[in-house]
């Protein structure tokens, strides 16, 4: 069965983008067949996986779901002439990971009334391809307007991105409580929510400290595996490449903590 799992954060710059990114690359490396669908109309996880720009963006495609096919639109990533480091994917088909592509389109979206019409929009648009991916990934914008709403309405999953930090302590709060809220008021469940702790320093005193506060507020929902803060997943990204296929010995802490967190997200023997 496709997990499908939307990365959310209401707080900019925790590195939302790049947990997105990092979980790509380990199923990728894996054998899976990923689909990413990135609805931040900054469209920083489209510029990260190399996407080719042709073809229909979610912004066009969202606001007119009925007049297009979602696998005549999506792109082979970059990455995906790099191969795959591990199986053949479940699908039968080739391990790598898929674009969803985003534009400033999307725009408008996110800033339209609530209304339930625009809800089950991306749901419709992935039904007819979710059994040809293993993973399917949603890149939210770090703001709760209509397209954080219908990715949340697509998913079985919702990951919440944290650095240990106060104020991003308190937009894991808020994050939370829009989930809630969400639920109550729309026929919509997520499934489960999680909460990642991305750019951990370790033997950092404040770090240590707003990480065992985060697990005192949220207990089992967040991850035991945080991800660690290091200045080459910068040049990684910079270069629109996976954090699993990079050279230096530096870059293996990293691909295992995102690895260990893929675990958690889709059984990897399945791609045996």
């Amino acid at each position: 069965m496709t997990s499908i799992v939307s990365i959310s954060s209401l707080k900019g710059g925790v590195g939302k983008t790049s947990v997105t990114l990092g979980l790509a690359s380990a199923a990728q490396a894996c054998g899976l067949r990923v689909l990413v669908i990135d609805l931040d109309p900054h469209g920083d996880a489209s510029t990260g996986l190399g996407s080719p720009t042709d073809g229909a963006d979610m912004g066009a495609m969202l606001s007119a779901p009925d007049n297009y096919w979602l696998k005549d639109e999506i792109r082979p990533s970059s990455w995906t002439a790099l191969g795959s480091l591990g199986q053949a994917s479940r699908t039968g088909l080739e391990a790598g990971v898929w674009v969803g592509r985003a534009s400033a389109r999307l725009t408008a979206l996110e800033r339209s009334e609530p209304t339930d019409i625009l809800l089950p929009h991306l749901a419709r648009l992935l039904e007819p391809v979710s059994d040809d991916f293993d993973l399917i990934l949603i890149d939210c914008p770090p703001t709760l307007g209509r397209l954080t709403e219908m990715a949340w309405a697509a998913s079985e999953r919702v990951l919440s991105v944290a650095e240990p930090s106060l104020f991003s302590v308190a937009g894991s709060e808020r994050t939370m409580r829009a989930i809630a809220r969400f639920e109550s008021n729309t026929e919509y469940a997520v499934g489960s929510a999680s909460i990642i702790m991305n750019k951990v320093r370790d033997n950092d005193p404040e770090h240590e400290y707003r990480t065992e506060e985060m697990r005192v507020l949220f207990g089992d929902l967040v991850a035991e595996i945080p991800i660690p803060e290091t200045p080459l997943l910068q040049r990684i990204q910079g270069s629109a490449y996976p954090v699993h296929y990079w050279p230096e010995a530096e870059a293996q802490p990293l691909a295992d903590a995102f690895t260990a967190l893929l675990a958690g997200l889709v059984e990897l023997e399945k791609a045996k």
